[in-house]
C-alpha cells in the first residue's frame, strides 16, 4: 500500500533526531537524539518511546547479534546493556581529536559496524570514516570528510555507498563483504540545487537509495544506476536527517527530523519538526545487519 501521507509516531521535538534501526528480532526501532545524548527504544505494538539517557552525545545505534547493542557516541565505539543501560567502553580512535564526534554509522552485511565523525564545528574535512570488526579491531576506511551520513549496502552486497552531507553528492565504492575492503570512489547521485542537503539513507529491496534532505521538507528515491530521483515524499519538518524501513513487513519507512538551525517561521509551519514520523512508500526494504563482535 502506498501512502505518502507522513504519520508522526513520537512528538519527540528532538533538537537532533537520528540514526534510526529497525531490530528484526525485538520488532522494535532503535533512533538517537544526538544533542540531548538519548538513545530511543520505538515499539510500535505498544507505541512507548523508551529514553535511555547518556552522559555523552550519540551520533548512531545498531543492534548487537548476541545481546544489547553498539552505539557510537562522542567518544567512541561502547556496548550498551539495554537492561541495566551501563556503557562499556570498546575504543575511542580519535582520542587525541576531543573537538570531533562521531555521527552517522551501521552495520554491513557481515556484522561490521561502520561509522564515521565530524568536527563539533562542522569544520571542512576533518572526520573520518571507521569500520569495527568483530574482534573489535578499529580501521581508518576513509578520511578527509565533512559530516560523514549516510551508508548502504546493495541488495547484491558488491557496493556500498556514502554520504558526506556538504558535498550534496552520494558516493558508491565496490565493496568487498569478506575483506571490508571498499575501493574506486564514484559519484553517483547528485542533489540539485534548492532541495537541501542529503543527510542520512536506506536502501530498499530494489537497490533503490531513500535519502532524507536537510534543510528540504522530504525524503527522496533515487536509481544509484543512472542517478536519477524517481520521486520524493514531504515530511513535516525542514531538516529530515535519516530513514530506514521497518515493520513486520519490512514496508513502512520510519523517518527522523530535527529542530536545530529551524527558524521560527518555519516552527510555525512544522510544529512537529524534530518527530518521529512513518510512511508506507509502497516497497520494502532491505533489513538492518547486526553487530557480529
Amino acid at each position: 500500500m502506498f501512502n505518502s501521507e507522513a504519520e508522526l509516531v513520537v512528538s519527540a521535538k528532538a533538537p537532533l533526531g537520528e540514526g534510526p534501526c529497525w531490530d528484526s528480532e525485538q520488532g522494535v526501532l532503535y533512533w538517537v537524539s544526538i544533542l540531548d545524548k538519548k538513545v530511543n527504544i520505538y515499539d510500535p505494538r505498544s507505541h512507548q518511546n523508551r529514553e535511555i539517557q547518556l552522559d555523552q552525545m550519540v551520533g548512531t545505534v545498531v543492534p548487537r547479534e548476541s545481546d544489547g547493542v553498539v552505539v557510537a557516541l562522542q567518544n567512541g565505539f561502547f556496548f550498551l546493556d539495554l537492561n541495566t543501560e551501563k556503557l562499556t567502553p570498546i575504543v575511542d580512535p580519535e582520542q587525541e581529536l576531543p573537538e570531533n564526534r562521531f555521527n552517522d554509522g551501521k552495520c554491513d552485511p557481515f556484522g561490521r559496524f561502520w561509522a564515521g565523525t565530524m568536527s563539533l564545528s562542522e569544520e571542512a574535512e576533518k572526520g573520518s570514516l571507521y569500520c569495527l570488526d568483530h574482534d573489535l579491531h578499529v580501521e581508518k576506511k576513509r578520511e578527509n570528510l565533512t559530516i560523514s551520513n549516510g551508508l548502504a549496502w546493495s541488495p547484491d552486497q558488491s557496493y556500498m555507498y556514502l554520504i558526506d552531507t556538504p558535498t550534496k553528492k552520494v558516493t558508491r565504492f565496490q565493496y568487498d563483504l569478506q575483506t571490508g575492503h571498499i575501493q574506486n570512489a564514484t559519484e553517483v547521485i547528485s542533489f540539485p540545487e534548492g532541495v537541501g542537503a542529503p543527510d542520512g539513507m536506506t536502501i530498499d529491496e530494489e537497490g533503490m537509495l531513500w535519502i532524507a534532505h536537510w534543510g528540504g521538507a522530504q525524503v527522496s528515491r533515487w536509481n544509484p544506476e543512472t542517478g536519477e530521483q524517481l520521486y520524493s515524499i514531504p515530511i513535516p519538518s525542514l531538516n529530515v536527517t535519516s530513514c530506514t524501513f521497518g515493520g513486520e513487513n519490512m514496508d513502512e519507512l520510519y523517518v527522523t527530523t530535527a529542530r536545530k538551525n529551524t527558524s521560527a517561521e518555519n516552527l510555525e509551519r512544522f510544529p512537529e519538526a524534530g518527530g518521529l514520523f512513518k510512511v508506507r512508500p509502497g516497497v520494502k526494504g532491505m533489513p538492518a545487519y547486526s553487530f557480529k563482535g
